[in-house]
């Protein structure tokens, strides 16, 4: 039976075959595109529920514009 690997374990080989194949600089900014998010969708999405499309889209229309 093969071994399984820990969490731990996986995790260092994953690093270093990213490093490997994208070099470090690509490596950092790979890990870096991931983006978690913010907030507490559970308590959040009570706020929203009750939003059309259009009013969804609008609000995100306007954080877009907002950020640049």
């Amino acid at each position: 039976m093969k071994e399984l690997k820990t969490l731990d374990k996986i995790r260092k080989e994953g690093i270093d075959a990213l490093a490997k194949s994208l070099g470090p600089i690509g490596m950092v900014r790979f890990i870096q595109s991931f983006d978690l998010g913010k907030g507490n969708y559970t308590k959040e999405r009570v706020q929203w529920l009750h939003q059309g499309m259009d009013e969804i889209a609008s609000e995100m229309e306007r954080k877009r514009t907002k950020k640049h």
